[in-house]
């Protein structure tokens, strides 16, 4: 282990790549990605956050923590129905691993049951790690893997994961998520684009690992997809204070409601985030990231151009959105917004 999550809790099938690679400056990494290099060939150079956003994120935890806590009894409870006792979480790195972590202690509390769970590497563009995978089921049954995120954004990595998922035979390729506003997954927590605390964070809730990265210099062909451990956070290092904090709101009883599909949108999913672009001149729709957690993120770790909030909505779930946008010096635009409460836009460097 390289992190700093429990061993009981996820079992990392990541190669350590510590003082390999040097992280590089936003913008510096931003400007790469646009021309072409891809961003798992590149490490993030990530910092503390500001006294002032930190208590936001605590506000976060305190508000939301129970509403998270019911999404994760709901997909676990989703995730015992198919797969009982034998389930085998298989968490992608890094927003899975605390939902990962927070599904096998549900399922722990609630049944007794010992679930296995591992975190690994799937890369738009680049697929799963195909080392993860023959680990995987050199272990459990192809049928008892279960993928599991955070959330979805425009279903790129459920797409990434149903190329994938044609070279292991029995493999679902189906993502259990705490929420999911595309409607994109089998098994879901809510369709409602809530807030999930350990959006608002990078390394600091995320045992301090790295996004997951793949460049044949560092990664062989019989290597683990790789991260760095961020020694230099171990300070600020927080992981348990949302874990533990959403697990003791675990109810006592299952609340389970299975989310239903609700056809009453006038578009999908994808079809907003293709106006969006359109909307707003963006040619490519990688610039275009939906959806609460999504929008943090280009806040936290991309150059931002704009963030697009729902028209008329409060400033309560969207409270770490507000703070970094003026941080980073960016207006929060009001936009009508369907499946989601907020989008952010990355900015093109190519012309500055």
């Amino acid at each position: 282990m390289f992190s700093t999550y429990l061993p009981g809790d996820v079992t990392l099938l990541l190669k350590d790549i510590t003082g390999l690679v040097t992280p590089l400056g936003t913008r510096e990494r931003e400007r790469f990605i646009q021309s072409g290099v891809h961003y798992s060939e590149m490490l993030p150079l990530e910092d503390t956050h500001t006294p002032a956003y930190l208590q936001t994120y605590r506000q976060a935890v305190a508000l939301y923590a129970q509403k998270t806590a019911d999404a994760v009894a709901t997909v676990a409870e989703l995730i015992r129905r198919d797969h009982g006792d034998q389930a085998a979480l298989v968490s992608l790195a890094r927003a899975g691993t605390p939902a990962g972590i927070l599904i096998k202690r549900y399922l722990g509390l609630r049944y007794g049951a010992a679930v296995a769970h591992y975190t690994v590497s799937v890369i738009r563009g680049k697929g799963i790690d195909p080392n993860a995978m023959r680990f995987l089921l050199s272990r459990h049954a192809p049928e008892n893997l279960q993928f599991v995120d955070g959330w979805t954004g425009k279903g790129a990595i459920c797409r990434e994961l149903t190329r994938a998922m044609a070279a292991y035979p029995g493999v679902s390729p189906g993502l259990a998520v705490l929420a999911d506003p595309a409607y994109l997954t089998d098994k879901c927590g809510t369709h409602e684009d809530f807030l999930i605390p350990s959006s608002c964070l990078n390394a600091t809730v995320s045992g301090l690992l790295s996004r997951t990265f793949a460049r044949e210099d560092i990664i062989g062909p019989d290597d683990f997809h790789g991260a760095m451990f961020y020694q230099n956070l171990l300070p600020d290092d927080l992981p348990y204070s949302f874990i533990d904090a959403v697990a003791a709101c675990f109810p006592k009883a299952s609340p389970v409601r299975f989310p239903a599909k609700d056809d009453s949108a006038e578009i999908s999913a994808v079809t907003e985030v293709a106006r969006i672009a359109e909307h707003f001149g963006l040619s490519d729709i990688n610039l275009v990231k939906p959806g609460i957690g999504e929008a943090t993120r280009v806040l936290l770790r991309r150059v931002p151009w704009k963030v697009l909030v729902r028209r008329g909505e409060g400033d309560e779930a969207l409270a770490p959105i507000f703070r970094l946008a003026r941080e980073k010096g960016v207006e929060p635009v009001e936009y009508p917004l369907l499946h989601y409460r907020a989008c952010g836009l990355i900015r093109v460097l190519a012309d500055q």
